[in-house]
């Protein structure tokens, strides 16, 4: 909105040209969206308590999270709202990937909504049923990968890490492609936020590198010299990749240990799909199992302890997902989130190596 408004205008104030600038409206995005979560965080803490919309716990888990019972939840609402404002205030609101990324993030925050609202209004930790929720995910994650396979400017290739010349082209599978990995991203976040600040800190470090790659794919001279491909208007997601970065930051003012506020659903499953999306539109697919590859970890340990515990009859880890393992084994709480946040930077940084490992 502000770059439409502004930036017509820097003929006459030569200052304004400077929101022509991906980079310029990108740092003032993560401002903005760190301003809102400043701004109203304890509002929306304090409302939620007196609301009585607090987390339920599953009995089956440790026990050490039984005290946690009754924090409020669904603080993912400002997470998104933190998201949308700044998006729509420093993005070039023309360029379809933003609203294609908004669609995604909406939508999947809409489901996760909707299975917080159930779980709150029944106090316990069955929401909406795992056949509708996928239902969902299905629809909006094939509609998304369907207007983007549609878009005349995006092509069905996909980029393979360390081979510069080799670019499979999926074609029409690339909807199913793009939607698992919309997919698979939300659900893996949606797993690893069991801790106080587990999920939202690498999603910070994740949206940091993604800003890095679309912002590349964005540059035809950068993406030209790094030998990556190139996809014309992938730019302006660095905006959103700010926005959410300055979310993260600011919601993890409130939720770091001991929490104030957990994100519930409505957080994990709309970072997780606006993530994917993300990797999906700059070309950066399979990077993201670098990138995340705390929430891959988290994900793999808990199909990994349903096989084996219907094939065998035995579980590999002490409890799933693997975070649990280690708070069963006695490592401090603090210690896991913070040990796991060092294993995301590291990741990123590997995945960044990439660029030049051609």
């Amino acid at each position: 909105m502000l770059y439409h408004l502004l930036y017509p205008l820097h003929g006459d104030f030569s200052f304004l040209y400077v929101f022509r600038f991906i980079t310029f409206r990108t740092i003032y995005a993560a401002i903005t969206a760190l301003v809102i979560c400043f701004w109203l965080g304890p509002w929306l803490i304090a409302r939620l308590s007196r609301l009585q919309i607090g987390q339920s716990i599953r009995k089956l888990g440790p026990e050490s999270h039984f005290k946690k019972e009754g924090t409020p939840t669904m603080g993912g609402t400002l997470i998104l709202l933190a998201i949308v404002l700044p998006t729509l205030l420093w993005a070039d609101l023309t360029n379809f990937y933003v609203w294609l990324c908004l669609f995604v993030t909406l939508g999947f925050g809409a489901v996760g909504f909707v299975d917080d609202y159930l779980k709150v209004k029944r106090r316990n930790s069955d929401g909406l049923k795992a056949r509708k929720k996928m239902g969902w995910m299905l629809l909006i994650g094939f509609c998304a990968s369907l207007a983007l396979y549609s878009y005349p400017m995006f092509d069905s290739t996909l980029s393979i890490p360390f081979f510069k010349e080799l670019r499979p082209d999926l074609g029409i599978l690339y909807i199913p492609f793009a939607m698992l990995v919309m997919i698979g991203a939300s659900n893996a976040v949606n797993l690893t936020d069991g801790l106080d600040g587990l999920a939202i800190g690498p999603m910070i470090i994740a949206s940091g590198a993604y800003l890095i790659f679309a912002y590349l794919a964005g540059h035809a001279r950068l993406s030209e010299y790094l030998q990556i491909t190139s996809v014309p208007g992938a730019g302006e997601l660095a905006v959103i990749c700010g926005a959410m970065a300055g979310a993260g930051l600011g919601f993890l003012w409130f939720n770091s240990y001991p929490a104030q506020v957990f994100m519930g659903d409505v957080g994990s499953l709309s970072l997780g799909g606006a993530l994917g999306t993300i990797a999906v539109v700059t070309k950066h697919e399979i990077l993201l199992v670098i990138v995340g590859g705390i929430f891959v970890m988290e994900a793999l340990s808990v199909i990994v302890q349903v096989a084996s515990f219907r094939l065998f009859g035995k579980r590999v880890f002490r409890m799933a997902p693997i975070h649990h393992h280690y708070e069963l084994k006695g490592w401090p709480e603090p210690k896991i989130i913070v040990r796991f946040w060092i294993i995301s930077i590291i990741l990123a940084l590997v995945a960044l190596s990439t660029l030049k490992l051609r």
